[in-house]
């Protein structure tokens, strides 16, 4: 195997390949400045007030230790990425370097703090961070993707972390696409409730076809009377319904609710809302005085869960602003890579056409690598994802 290039361009081969794929700036790198900027956040609060994360009360982040024996990494793969860390420089020299490391983000479909089981992933994010020189890369799993649940079942991947946790959701992750993810970051719904109302609200512009969609997921998430009055005397957010179209500010129900809108266009309409909400929270955050973010950790914490340590956390915290997240995102399966079709009692799955190719693919933008050959892991689930999508799909 070839030595990677960490942080170098992209080959002029494959330049042509990946013009293709969408460059705007997706939800996935908007959703780690988030990360990045709670993380700082919540050093200072703990520093401040004498917190300690998993406190249990409700007011700390959650935080799950993960056993290493109990994760899922295919043969080859950690060796792999200890050949990453050593690179040879255009004197021919060799350097040893500190690597890459990867981590699971993920948005669930939770309004009641449940977030580390017994829900789906919304969003699924592999964030790749260069410890040498600070490049963020990620990619964004598409929810309906049809992969190797790790359970000894196929199915859409964002059924892996409803049926095992976080830990089912990195194996999935780690078996289907030769990682070797050791830690997570979750957040739930409510957490985007309270970011959006920590900063006072944010201007969206809602299109007429999203107003009614809108209103009713604010509905499902709160519940309300005809009149108005929602049905939970401790929900904790009134239900004020969108009226009109157009530019307006969006309190944290309607903008969360706005997020979740899927009946208006197709699912990447549905991240570039997202992508716009979580845009508007950081402009707005990047403005405000320390007390202020302060006060924004103060309101999420509950809403998180991560498997990162106080050390771990310090540590992201301190390397901030030498991080540069790459302006550029992809959808995995890659868009040459993939169809979809309805797979049976699955329903409508998005389907690797060659799970193999994508992870190529991904391990080329992620690490740079060039000639990434998958492990026997993956071969036997490309095979495995052919063979049960063939006769709904006609291949």
């Amino acid at each position: 195997m070839a030595t990677s290039k960490k942080g170098s361009s992209k080959k002029k081969g494959s330049s042509k390949k990946r013009s293709k794929a969408k460059k705007t700036r997706a939800i996935v790198l908007i959703v780690v400045e988030v990360l990045l900027l709670l993380a700082v956040g919540f050093v200072v609060w703990m520093v401040m007030k004498g917190l300690k994360t998993g406190d249990g009360d409700g007011s700390g982040m959650e935080h799950i230790d993960i056993e290493k024996e109990n994760l899922a990494v295919n043969s080859g793969v950690n060796d792999y990425f200890e050949q990453q860390k050593t690179t040879v420089d255009e004197n021919g020299n060799t350097i040893v370097g500190k690597g890459y490391r990867t981590i699971a983000l993920f948005g669930v479909d939770s309004r009641e703090k449940q977030l580390s089981s017994n829900t789906r992933t919304d969003t699924i994010i592999i964030a790749a961070i260069n410890l040498d020189t600070g490049e963020v890369r990620m990619v964004s799993v598409l929810r309906d993707c049809y992969l190797n649940l790790t359970n000894g079942s196929y199915n859409k991947c964002n059924a892996a972390y409803a049926v095992g946790g976080p830990v089912q959701a990195i194996n999935m992750l780690n078996t289907n696409l030769d990682l070797n993810i050791t830690d997570y970051v979750t957040i739930g719904f409510t957490g985007v409730t309270s970011l959006v109302d920590a900063v006072g609200g944010i201007d969206i512009n809602v299109l007429s076809s999203e107003i009614e969609h809108l209103n009713n997921y604010q509905i499902s998430m709160v519940g309300t009377t005809e009149d108005g009055e929602h049905f939970f005397a401790n929900a904790g957010t009134d239900y004020i319904p969108v009226e009109r179209e157009g530019v307006q500010t969006l309190n944290g129900l309607q903008a969360t609710a706005y997020c979740r809108i899927r009946y208006v266009g197709n699912d990447f309409m549905r991240t570039q809302r997202q992508r716009t909400v979580i845009t508007q929270i950081i402009n707005k955050a990047k403005g405000m005085n320390p007390a202020s973010v302060t006060s924004i950790v103060t309101d999420s914490m509950s809403n998180i869960s991560t498997s990162l340590g106080l050390d771990e956390i310090l540590e992201l915290a301190k390397n901030v602003s030498s991080y540069n997240i790459l302006e550029e995102s992809y959808h995995f399966p890659f868009d040459e890579y993939r169809t979809g079709g309805m797979i049976g009692a699955k329903g409508s799955c998005v389907v690797p056409l060659n799970l193999v190719d994508n992870v190529k693919e991904l391990h080329r933008f992620l690490y740079g690598t060039e000639d990434y050959q998958p492990s026997q892991t993956v071969i036997e689930c490309s095979n495995q994802i052919q063979a049960d999508t063939a006769p709904y799909l006609g291949r």
